[in-house]
């Protein structure tokens, strides 16, 4: 977990605070269960464009991608289509997509933003072309219905995840939470009593000095740090199902949020573990450079403008069954752009050479959050977009200015060095 990860973590949970303060709704069974399903939606997209924004590319085009796809699994089914043949074939055809993206940039030497530009032009007219621009809907599908938005209680006739198992659960988190919390403190005061006294003793005193203080010297004390934010968050985790649970409603993990949880996976695995993914950020710090040190740098564009676009498909589908309906028109409408900001806030840098899996899922839950938090707060539906434009640019701000602190500090260590 890096300092830009950390940065965003902290936000959320200032807002997820506050909206909790402000109404008593929020935390309700329903509120949460609507929450970790829309977030996870966001996030499948914003993993998707990440890949793209490490390679230095763009793509403007999953939002039409995720219209498209919806809107030919309407047509499949108003046709009478076998439903799994054409979940694959819609998945193959995302694919395709990202392929012929990922040849025009690399072969044919055209810009990212051109030919996602067109695309998101491209995909949108040929929906609403097809479809006539009329809204459809997926009759007859309640096994595609299941899978792609049912929830975990759901298919336990009702017996899991209920309120009287949900509130013992999260008491038990609280207390394994704070045992976890006590033991890695004393763990940090014993890193930061090698590194200073001074903070040692007022870590004693206060949490929050020690906090800063270790993200200030990361590296020192990084494993038991980790170790005591996991912890804090399980206390955190068992306060807010106690608290559910005692709100006399269901709460439930809907098929988005496991969906995730295999893409997140699997792409954190890809990313951090292989060298693909190594290269990945070479080509994004570098490219000239990658390329001579023999990587196949057009390769992994392709791939990752494949991969974007197989994910912006993936969430066609589970967006299609969560909305019951499609509108040529307006499904998927600036998705892309909640994608990219996902995944920018989450610590891609839009030079390329960097990201976080983990950092553009929690951007994501923060962009949902932002959204859900207006709504009941009672702030004017009219100023979401400008709030939400408004908390994306002081967060890349604050991380731009910290990485300048950063990189100011490892110069003056350098030359103390040398000197």
């Amino acid at each position: 977990m890096n300092k830009n990860t950390l940065g965003i973590l902290g936000l959320f949970i200032l807002i997820f605070g506050f909206t909790w303060v402000s109404n008593e709704n929020f935390i309700n069974g329903y509120n949460m269960t609507n929450l970790v399903k829309w977030s996870s939606l966001y996030a499948i997209m914003g993993i998707g464009v990440a890949f793209v924004i490490i390679t230095g590319g763009i793509d403007l085009s999953i939002g039409s991608v995720i219209g498209l796809i919806a809107s030919l699994l309407a047509l499949a089914v108003k046709n009478q289509w076998n439903p799994t043949l054409t979940v694959v074939l819609l998945l193959g055809l995302s694919l395709v997509i990202g392929l012929m993206h990922g040849l025009l940039i690399t072969k044919v030497k055209l810009q990212p933003f051109v030919v996602t530009l067109c695309g998101l032009l491209f995909y949108r007219g040929i929906s609403r072309w097809l479809t006539d621009n009329q809204t459809m809907q997926y009759p007859g599908t309640e096994g595609l219905d299941s899978f792609f938005s049912g929830k975990v209680y759901s298919f336990f006739s009702g017996k899991m995840l209920l309120v009287d198992l949900l509130a013992p659960l999260g008491v038990g988190m609280m207390v394994v939470g704070c045992i976890g919390v006590f033991v890695t403190f004393v763990i940090l005061l014993i890193a930061n009593f090698r590194k200073s006294i001074g903070w040692g003793i007022a870590s004693l005193l206060l949490d929050i000095p020690l906090l800063v203080f270790c993200i200030l010297n990361y590296r020192e004390v990084k494993k038991p740090f980790l170790l005591h934010l996991w912890s804090g968050a399980l206390v955190l985790l068992g306060f807010i199902f106690a608290a559910v649970g005692t709100t006399g409603e269901k709460f439930g993990l809907a098929s988005p949020f496991f969906f995730l949880l295999v893409v997140a996976v699997v792409a954190a695995f890809f990313l951090n573990r292989t060298i693909w993914g190594r290269y990945l950020l070479a080509l994004g710090n570098n490219e000239e450079g990658a390329r001579y040190s023999g990587i196949q740098t057009d390769r992994l564009k392709i791939t990752a403008y494949v991969i974007c676009s197989f994910l912006a498909g993936l969430s066609g589908l589970l967006f299609a069954y969560e909305l019951d309906s499609v509108q040529p028109a307006q499904t998927g409408e600036f998705y892309e752009l909640y994608a990219i900001a996902a995944a920018v806030l989450g610590g891609c840098s839009l030079r390329g050479g960097q990201g976080a899996i983990l950092g553009v899922i929690i951007a994501a839950a923060v962009i949902r959050l932002l959204r859900n938090s207006i709504n009941l707060v009672g702030v004017s539906t009219h100023l979401e977009f400008a709030i939400i434009g408004l908390v994306i640019l002081g967060g890349v701000t604050a991380d731009e200015i910290i990485k300048r602190i950063v990189a100011k500090r490892r110069t003056a260590q350098v030359k103390a060095a040398k000197g």
